[in-house]
């Protein structure tokens, strides 16, 4: 099997079970990262991800990673801290600044180039992708972003420059979209720290049947809503 390249007339994807199993995902590269493209592939269980310099690559790895919102992991240590974090949750009031704040802490640099930020706030100012932000004393110390589809949120990416500050993010956000009617975060690719906290693995099949279910399910006239989380 070979990777498919898209047309810039298009925005159609070919199938999720034609990508590759080695590099484990990879269907497509190319196209653009305009918004209905972007909103199509993640319907679609694809997203992007490639290095700077490079055409744009299009993933949907078997399994998947994801993670209920009720059954997100409070160790006895993180659950002291919580109890008196010095942290408030916002959601949707920096987007922007989230994004940035994944870009530029990445070690060994990132994927998140201006123009995938800027494509980004881009669904963010048309309703489409949101950011929980971590403040301390005014000061923006964590956070993630990601799209919302419905009953599912698929989590892009989190940063964190003080202590716990992405777990909390995650921990309040888990939280606050199960009460909204939230059912699944898609994490993408399964890493210790996302397992640790409670993601794992399921087929590409099952989450396509997740998306085809959760995707069109609205949640919560409110969710998305500006606000203090915690």
């Amino acid at each position: 099997m070979r990777v498919i390249q898209l047309s810039h007339d298009s925005i159609q994807f070919p199938p999720p079970e034609m990508a590759l199993r080695e590099p484990d995902g990879l269907l497509a590269m190319g196209g653009d990262l305009s918004s209905a493209r972007l909103l199509n592939a993640y319907h679609h269980g694809i997203f992007p991800w490639f290095s700077p310099g490079d055409p744009i690559l299009w993933w949907s790895p078997d399994p998947r990673a994801v993670m209920r919102p009720e059954a997100f992991r409070l160790s006895r240590s993180m659950k002291r801290f919580h109890k008196q974090s010095p942290y408030q949750i916002t959601l949707n009031r920096a987007f922007p600044e989230v994004i940035a704040g994944c870009a530029s802490d990445r070690v060994g640099g990132t994927w998140i180039t201006t123009e995938v930020k800027r494509a980004w706030i881009k669904l963010w100012q048309l309703g489409h992708a949101h950011s929980i932000d971590v403040w301390q004393d005014e000061n923006l110390v964590g956070g993630m972003y990601g799209l919302g589809l419905g009953q599912i949120f698929c989590g892009e990416s989190m940063f964190s420059r003080s202590v716990n500050a992405s777990k909390t993010a995650l921990l309040v956000f888990a939280d606050y979209f199960r009460r909204q009617g939230g059912e699944l975060i898609d994490c993408q690719v399964l890493n210790p720290h996302t397992q640790s906290l409670g993601a794992y693995h399921i087929p590409r099949v099952d989450y396509l049947t997740l998306i085809s279910q959760l995707a069109d399910r609205p949640v919560s006239d409110w969710c998305w809503h500006p606000k203090r989380l915690f």
